[in-house]
């Protein structure tokens, strides 16, 4: 990329060191402690099984490899209009009609896992960053507000859609939805089951910087250069925040429990109805 950047001292985007993986597009930017991870997961841009085991592969390495200097991730999509549509609902309806238990709460927990790494810098001084450009349902919203910064596109739709269809987001929606918005809040989005605008998100609290349209990437560079400034104090402050109001992977893990459980309760038309939704969203990605 060679586009101007408007506001920052930062100037020319670099070109991106890349790494691909089958679902994944990894991007560094050495002068900037930089790491981008693209999602394109396929058939659906949802989490499939491959996504999260790409997603997870790529974490552990880069808390255990010595050739970047990372200080900051940025987990964003580069498929069209959508960030990602969140559990993979083709996965769950086979899962749910065999009573395969094993197999929901092995998916649950390679979630949880995804969510609790990213929510603790994956256990290292990182700052994780989402980036939203398109939709985030369920767990594509869950795994932007495992990051500690959420940007968003003007015309990018969140929401969490799992109560159309008898079920709640169970990987980490209402601790993360809960600490930031309020119990209240958090339940009326929840069993609401409607769409957000990015505006409505960023009034909320939800969604921490609004960029307009095609201008994500640059709000990225804003943040990073003006954090970079203060970068000492603010990790202190985050940590802070952390020991005071805590996500733990415990929490995590006895919700996506309830939620395994709660799933294999779903009757044949709570699963035609997840069906309808997968056939819309599978139309709108096409």
């Amino acid at each position: 990329m060679s586009q101007h950047h408007k506001s920052s001292n930062l100037m020319l985007i670099p070109n991106r060191k890349r790494h691909d993986y089958t679902s994944l597009d990894i991007q560094y930017e050495e002068e900037y402690g930089l790491a981008w991870y693209y999602m394109h997961a396929s058939p659906r841009p949802c989490f499939t099984s491959t996504l999260l085991d790409e997603i997870h592969h790529w974490q552990t390495h880069l808390v255990n490899q010595q050739d970047h200097d990372i200080q900051y991730t940025v987990l964003a999509s580069n498929v069209s209009g959508v960030f990602n549509l969140g559990g993979d609902l083709d996965l769950f309806a086979q899962l749910i009609r065999s009573k395969d238990r094993e197999g929901l709460m092995r998916y649950a927990v390679s979630c949880v896992d995804a969510v609790f790494r990213t929510h603790t810098a994956l256990g290292s001084d990182i700052t994780t960053i989402a980036l939203v450009q398109g939709d985030a349902l369920g767990g594509g919203l869950e795994a932007a507000m495992s990051n500690e910064i959420v940007i968003a596109e003007r015309s990018s739709k969140m929401g969490l859609p799992e109560i159309l269809f008898n079920l709640f987001p169970g990987m980490g929606a209402y601790s993360f939805l809960s600490r930031k918005i309020g119990v209240k809040q958090a339940e009326e989005m929840i069993l609401g089951g409607r769409l957000y605008s990015a505006e409505e998100l960023h009034d909320m609290g939800v969604v921490d910087i609004l960029a307009d349209d095609g201008q994500g990437e640059m709000a990225v560079y804003d943040y990073i250069e003006k954090e970079s400034k203060k970068r000492n104090g603010i990790r202190a402050l985050r940590a802070a925040e952390k020991y005071c109001n805590p996500v733990t992977y415990k929490e995590l893990a006895d919700i996506t429990e309830v939620w395994v459980d709660a799933a294999l309760r779903l009757q044949e038309k709570d699963l035609r109805m997840m069906e309808l939704l997968i056939n819309k969203q599978s139309v709108k990605v096409k």
